[in-house]
């Protein structure tokens, strides 16, 4: 089975050279950004100081009041998911799509609460993968009945999970996304280039801090004032803290996933005239 996934990923290597170079740098950076994390001294959660009412701190940043509606409705939003994907034979959570993992449920009660109280009219986000977050994210524009997602994602090196891209996604949403495959690098700025300015941005592709850097840097310009930036997988480097520092969002939390040791961020850009 090892010799299939080898043969196999090599020729896709082999077929893509341009993406097939980025995934050896992304390597490389991943072995660079463990040796900066352990250089902290300090527990990932300590570095990016966790915080345990992040539903209370996101809605304040949103303005609206907590407890909302929006989350008590997530749950079966999130239970759908996991019936649909269960009835296509496959699995959610931890290591469930090629070694990766799925978008974590806090994760994505966050998400659905952005879409549900700032009703963003453009989207971006990076990774796909079998489309749990992409779902949740086009089930809440779909309410209330406007806005766009646009996705770029590299799908895996093994063909074999290829026909598990966007897996979650039902046909009936899928008028709002347009799916836009090759490595963010390459296609994300054009497509914020072409999309004009974000409400929302998601990073959810390699979780090195060189892309992440990229990915932030490239979207952070063209969000509007008082968008947002979800970042998920923070814990992998420490790009998003030094993002933190330099940007000076209005407001940034950091959160620890529901399933696993994982966590991920949020960044709030600050309005005109907010201070700096």
């Amino acid at each position: 089975m090892r010799l299939g996934y080898t043969l196999r990923a090599s020729a896709n290597m082999m077929t893509h050279p341009l993406s097939g170079v980025e995934r050896v740098r992304g390597r490389l950076d991943r072995h660079k950004d463990r040796r900066e994390l352990a250089a902290v001294g300090a527990p990932q959660s300590e570095f990016y100081g966790v915080v345990a009412d992040w539903q209370e701190r996101l809605h304040r940043v949103l303005d609206v009041p907590w407890p909302c509606d929006a989350a008590d409705s997530f749950a079966g939003i999130w239970k759908a998911i996991v019936a649909d994907m269960t009835d296509a034979g496959l699995r959610m959570g931890i290591s469930s799509y090629g070694g990766w993992n799925d978008g974590d449920q806090a994760y994505g009660e966050a998400l659905w609460c952005i879409v549900a109280h700032m009703r963003p009219a453009m989207v971006v986000e990076t990774g796909v993968a079998h489309g749990v977050t992409s779902r949740i994210i086009l089930e809440g524009l779909e309410r209330h009945g406007e806005g766009q997602l646009w996705s770029v994602d590299l799908p895996a090196v093994d063909p074999a999970l290829h026909s598990q891209i966007a897996v979650a996604v039902p046909e009936d949403l899928r008028s709002r996304w347009t799916y836009v495959p090759g490595t963010s690098r390459d296609r994300l700025p054009g497509v914020v280039s072409h999309v004009g300015p974000l409400d929302l941005f998601v990073h959810d592709s390699l979780h090195t801090k060189r892309n992440l850097c990229f990915e932030l840097g490239t979207a952070w310009p063209a969000l509007r004032p008082g968008g947002l930036a979800v970042v998920d997988d923070i814990d992998h480097n420490v790009g998003f803290r030094e993002f933190a520092d330099q940007a000076t969002p209005a407001a940034s939390i950091a959160v620890r996933h529901v399933t696993g040791n994982g966590l991920w961020g949020m960044a709030a850009k600050r309005q005109p005239g907010s201070g700096h």
